[in-house]
């Protein structure tokens, strides 16, 4: 698999480059130039097929010349000693729970790859350092992915708040990998660096800088694959079309999905589950993109007005508006409708879902009682977060008192930065550089 610009069709990179430059040149996106047909393995997988073998069997055609059989397992074994959930409710929706991994949120299964494959593919060859913006789910997700890392070397950078879940222990300063810096600034500021710090290629060289954000294709590609495991887990109870409803803010998940989608993955479309924020509706509708003012949620992962993966999903419409017209449907939800199917959840099915999880079973539920659909269909909701990070909430919505398990209780616990500087490119690369 080759990858191109957002912005132009040359040059050509390889997942290598592209994962350890994670920018190109031009200021783009990387976006895949081709895809390869992945029909021939998992259509015939089945229920059986575990998400490490999934993983396994498909990235060394995905990488092909980059990881090998062996490699790929290598990378497998190390990245997933989790894996995802399907939950079948009834003949209409399933969920899919992705909050099985070690902080609790999806994102611990782009972030383990990721680490796993930087690791492997820098095995007696060199380092990396990987800088990432971070605040709350991100950060702890990331710091556990890239702990221990051989070769690797991760820098999270915190806006101002309070930094929750981090091993000191793991830290550079006392012999770990982990360097926490806070910026006294927004979370916009950290995203800010980063790019600076990339495209400041002298450092970024010396360092061998890339980043863990969605940004880094690295880090969004392999979330395509466990929209191949959920078909692999239904594919024989399926009589209608296939759906996924995701839950979208920087709208990494959903690209995610398009990129399964290309791989030769028979579902019938995608429902964008947005808030009220509701960044891309306009869009997908055929109208432009035009950024809001933000509105904080009860979901606040999806409080996004310009989403960080604008660019990507451009790209698609471009290549084939029509195609895509049909194929991804938004869905705004309000605050009230997310309390409300909350406990509908818990009521109907016997199921705890976190907020950001709920407006994805909103807009399913909408879509479904609109004229938008014909024919039948089974929806997928992506449950992306573990219900007890939002258990003050679960409980007003539904009664009911989660109890912390013991591995999110521990990511509770306030941490302290390695250093706290101010949204300067000069200052961060200073505190990066008295680290070694």
């Amino acid at each position: 698999m080759q990858f191109r610009s957002t912005r132009s069709h040359d040059p050509q990179f390889s997942f290598k480059d592209a994962v350890l430059r994670c920018l190109p040149p031009d200021g783009g996106l990387f976006v895949p130039s081709s895809v390869p047909d992945m029909r021939q393995f998992f259509l015939y997988m089945d229920e059986k097929t575990s998400y490490s073998e999934l993983v396994a069997t498909v990235a060394p055609t995905l990488l092909h010349g980059e990881l090998n059989p062996f490699s790929a397992s290598r990378v497998a074994e190390s990245a997933f000693d989790f894996e995802p959930e399907l939950q079948q409710l009834d003949e209409d929706y399933s969920i899919l729970n992705l909050y099985n991994g070690p902080t609790g949120v999806f994102k611990d299964f782009g972030a383990a790859f990721l680490a796993a494959v930087l690791e492997e593919l820098l095995k007696n060859n060199g380092q990396a350092m990987i800088l990432s913006a971070a605040r709350g789910d991100t950060g702890v997700s990331l710091a556990k992915a890239f702990q221990g890392r051989q070769g690797l070397i991760s820098v999270m950078l915190y806006p101002s708040g309070h930094i929750w879940g981090l091993d000191s222990s793991t830290f550079v300063t006392n012999g770990g990998n982990i360097i926490p810096i806070q910026i006294r600034g927004t979370f916009d500021d950290c995203q800010r660096l980063i790019g600076e710090t990339i495209n400041d290629r002298p450092f970024a060289e010396r360092y061998n800088i890339t980043s863990a954000n969605t940004i880094n294709p690295g880090r969004l590609l392999p979330q395509a694959f466990y929209y191949l495991y959920a078909f692999i887990k239904i594919k024989k109870s399926l009589s209608g079309g296939l759906v996924f409803s995701v839950p979208s803010g920087n709208f990494g998940n959903l690209i995610a999905g398009l990129y399964a989608w290309k791989f030769g993955l028979p579902v019938t479309g995608f429902i964008a589950a947005m808030n009220a924020n509701n960044a891309f509706g306009d869009f997908i509708r055929g109208g432009r993109f035009t950024p809001r003012p933000l509105i904080s949620t009860n979901s606040p992962a999806l409080d996004v007005s310009f989403p960080s993966n604008y660019e990507r999903l451009l790209a698609f419409y471009e290549e084939a508006p029509a195609v895509m017209r049909n194929m991804v449907f938004p869905g705004s939800i309000s605050d009230q409708v997310t309390l409300k199917t909350m406990e509908l959840a818990w009521k109907q099915y016997n199921v705890l879902l976190d907020p950001h999880s709920a407006v994805a079973f909103a807009a399913a539920r909408e879509l479904a009682e609109s004229a938008d659909y014909s024919g039948h269909v089974h929806t997928v909701i992506l449950a992306t977060g573990h219900p007890a990070k939002e258990a003050d909430l679960v409980e007003e919505a539904t009664g009911k008192i989660i109890k912390i398990p013991e591995k999110l209780n521990l990511l509770g616990k306030k941490s302290d930065p390695i250093a706290l500087i101010d949204p300067q490119l000069d200052s961060l690369e200073g505190a990066i550089a008295s680290c070694f």
